[in-house]
């Protein structure tokens, strides 16, 4: 089964050329040795030194192609008027702009919300 975070994932390993793969090569063999340890956590395999600029973090999308504000206002539109406000609320916007950033407390926390759910709905099951 397909956790639900990993819908959230587009990291993957990128395929370079041959002229890229040296160039990456010599990058990584020109900077510090701090630098590289911090790529070696990373993956070397991972890195791309010559992947664009992200975007703006109001720019950003999940896969619904939704903004966190939109993921937001919506979810707040299911729910009922009382608790649009207050703590509640800031707990939604968090959540949507760690998971819209795709940072992995917040995949965790969605892994775990979802997996609650499922085991509340098992465990309340009649019979």
């Amino acid at each position: 089964m397909q956790r639900p975070s990993s819908l959230t994932r587009t990291q993957k390993e990128r395929v370079f050329s041959a002229e890229e793969q040296e160039r990456k090569r010599a990058l990584y063999e020109s900077i510090s040795p701090r630098r590289r340890r911090f790529i070696d956590r990373l993956g070397y395999d991972l890195w791309d030194p010559f992947e664009a600029p992200k975007e703006p973090l109001d720019m950003r999308i999940d896969v619904t192609e939704r903004t966190a504000q939109k993921l937001t206002q919506e979810f707040l539109q299911t729910t009922p008027p009382g608790s649009r406000d207050g703590e509640y609320a800031r707990g939604v916007l968090e959540c949507a702009l760690g998971i819209v950033a795709r940072q992995e407390k917040y995949l965790g926390v969605l892994d775990f919300c979802v997996w609650y759910y499922a085991l509340l709905l098992k465990e309340k099951e009649p019979g």
